[in-house]
């Protein structure tokens, strides 16, 4: 029997190639904005796969290692309070250095810190997790507010729709990034099953090395760049719409950090008998939906007309009243208590969505990345107070007290977002 070797049909011979030249071709012709955008959102997702997976695996590692709650939320301490530090510093190094800097620096302390983890088992203490999962937060954070900074830089200002553009584009950045950072759950649950704790963490390196190699290559030097170098003093934000936003950005985010982060895990594993790779299959799916409706969200929010501070507002109660009515279910029921934070997820993005539009509407047209620095640092602080919350709260009383927690953090954020000035967005 004679073989005959495999080959493309006789009417795509060189098919791999022409298609190829003809995707760059395409790529081309776009507007550099948009192919910059394509840049920075590509560079977005990789990172947010890894980060997500990374949270996974540390959790349900040092979990079945016999760590409590509270010592698992212990080591993401340093991951969080980095990134208060971060957005603050970084925001100004943005603008002084330009924004292809500090995403590629971002990059760059995320392969440092997963290189951390590699190590043999035995040397995986508490403090050397710790160390790589500071890394692992100012990675995320510089590498946040340089993609969201970005989008202002990029997006032309003299436009009619310039409003509305900007909030389509933020809608589908940070909606893609939730979905993907709860596809790196799964994948965070999934490799850890199939090859363990340490070639997930390689693969994830190697996987990120590329993208950087890539980025180093074709993303804009000096993007977002200050014409005028700002002094370190001017890092504070003097805007009063800026600090109202981020005192009800602190809150919103706590009251979701409180319950996700180490409370619900935990609780499922333990109190219900879920395996690894289901609970971070819930994870995934409750962040890749809220990652969706993320970029529905200037959908969703045009059905409901009103100014800044009423829009602000009324979503962040809808929010409350949803949590409150979490906190008084039985927690035996964890069907329903499912479907409950699932609901929350859709709340939650919506108000999420639009708090990130509104930041980037706020800020100075020259210095963005200032602006949205210290804002993702009142971000980072929600976040920080939440993973602490969550691993105390849970050991001292379960995961009721932490979902009235969050309820009370959402109608504190509700409270705050009344103090905005009322003017449309």
């Amino acid at each position: 029997m004679q073989i005959v070797p495999l080959s493309w049909p006789a009417w795509s011979v060189g098919s791999p190639l022409v298609v190829a030249e003809s995707l760059l071709g395409k790529l081309r012709v776009l507007p550099f904005e948009v192919r910059q955008y394509m840049l920075i959102t590509g560079n977005y997702w990789a990172f947010t796969v890894t980060d997500g997976a990374l949270r996974m695996l540390v959790v349900m590692y040092f979990h079945q290692l016999g760590y409590s709650p509270l010592e698992i939320a212990m080591l993401f301490l340093f991951y969080e309070a980095f990134g208060v530090v971060t957005n603050l510093v970084g925001g100004w190094l943005g603008a002084r250095l330009g924004l292809n800097r500090t995403m590629n620096v971002g990059l760059g302390l995320q392969i440092v810190a997963l290189a951390m983890l590699m190590v043999p088992a035995g040397m995986l203490t508490v403090v050397w997790v710790m160390a790589a999962q500071a890394l692992s937060g100012i990675a995320k954070d510089l590498n946040k507010m340089s993609a969201k900074s970005a989008v202002k830089v990029l997006v032309p200002a003299d436009s009619a729709n310039a409003n509305s553009a900007l909030y389509r584009w933020i809608a589908m950045l940070t909606g893609s990034k939730n979905a993907l950072k709860g596809l790196g759950f799964f994948v965070g649950g999934v490799l850890l099953t199939l090859i363990g704790f340490r070639g997930a963490v390689v693969a994830m390196a190697v996987m990120l090395s590329a993208v950087l190699l890539l980025s180093l290559w074709r993303l804009k030097a000096d993007l977002g760049k200050q014409k005028v170098k700002p002094k370190f003093s001017e890092i504070f934000s003097k805007s009063r719409a800026i600090n109202v936003l981020s005192a009800a950005r602190f809150c919103l985010f706590a009251s979701r950090d409180v319950w996700f982060v180490v409370a619900l895990p935990v609780f499922l594993y333990d109190q219900h008998g879920w395996s690894h790779w289901t609970v971070g299959g819930l994870l995934a799916a409750w962040i890749i939906g809220y990652g969706g409706v993320q970029t529905q969200a200037p959908k969703l929010t045009a059905l409901l007309k009103g100014d800044a501070r009423t829009m602000t507002a009324g979503w962040a109660a809808a929010l409350a009243v949803l949590a409150t009515l979490l906190a008084l279910l039985p927690l035996a029921q964890v069907g329903w208590l499912v479907v409950g934070l699932l609901a929350f997820g859709v709340l939650f993005a919506v108000n999420s969505s639009w708090h990130s539009y509104l930041i980037v509407h706020y800020a100075r047209a020259d210095g963005v990345s200032m602006d949205v620095g210290f804002y993702y640092m009142a971000n980072a602080m929600g976040r920080l107070v939440g993973t602490l919350l969550s691993g105390w709260l849970y050991m001292a009383y379960g995961l009721s007290a932490c979902l009235w927690v969050a309820a009370g953090l959402v109608a504190a954020s509700a409270i705050m977002a009344l103090a905005l000035p009322k003017q449309a967005a």
